[in-house]
């Protein structure tokens, strides 16, 4: 073995560069080297509410569940795999999305539905199962739908508010009457135990 200092190959300074190379500096990302689908995919996602980023989400799992599908049918291991990988980790996005403290009823059940989701995967993975791929997709599509028509809803009371020409007035603290939101028969009480 040669362990000439000198020798890059080998000795104390193998693996490293010689000092009389110019260090090169890391490429800067700019709008213009950025891929358009990619840009535009970007800008979709930081412009999008919670509840449009949930259905890209979904619309996600369904894109590789049915890549997945369609590796199983082909037989090809890698498209199935990568579909495999990438629906279960959309799936575990959507559960760790989830706020209980703001609906936790509702919570609890998406968080069923899409554990139930992630297990069918997992099955369907190592079972090559394109049965349970399709009762996926079902499930999916199913969810995809219904998050649609709420981004539509969201999308139209969004429209609705933004033409209003002039905000209602909000009741004063304590003060009953017309209008204020807290009209009540003379000598009504309000209890907070019932």
């Amino acid at each position: 073995m040669n362990t000439n200092p000198q020798n890059p190959i080998y000795g104390p300074n193998s693996g490293r560069k010689p000092e009389s190379e110019p260090k090169r500096a890391a490429p800067v990302a700019s709008p213009r080297n950025e891929s358009t689908p990619n840009a535009y995919l970007k800008t979709r996602v930081l412009a999008a509410s919670p509840a449009e980023l949930r259905l890209m989400l979904i619309e996600g799992a369904i894109r590789f569940t049915e890549q997945a599908r369609s590796g199983l049918e082909q037989s090809h291991p890698e498209h199935t795999f990568e579909g495999f990988s990438r629906a279960r980790a959309v799936i575990t996005e959507l559960i760790s999305g989830l706020d209980r403290e703001v609906a936790p009823e509702l919570c609890d059940r998406l968080n069923g539905l899409y554990t139930f989701l992630f297990t069918r995967l997992v099955s369907a993975s190592s079972e090559r199962s394109i049965e349970a791929c399709d009762e996926v997709l079902e499930l999916l599509r199913y969810e995809q739908e219904t998050w649609t028509r709420l981004v539509e809803a969201l999308g139209r009371e969004n429209d609705s508010a933004s033409r209003m020409s002039e905000l209602p007035d909000a009741p004063l603290p304590g003060v009953s009457g017309p209008g204020s939101g807290l009209d009540l028969p003379a000598g009504a009480r309000i209890s907070a135990t019932g």
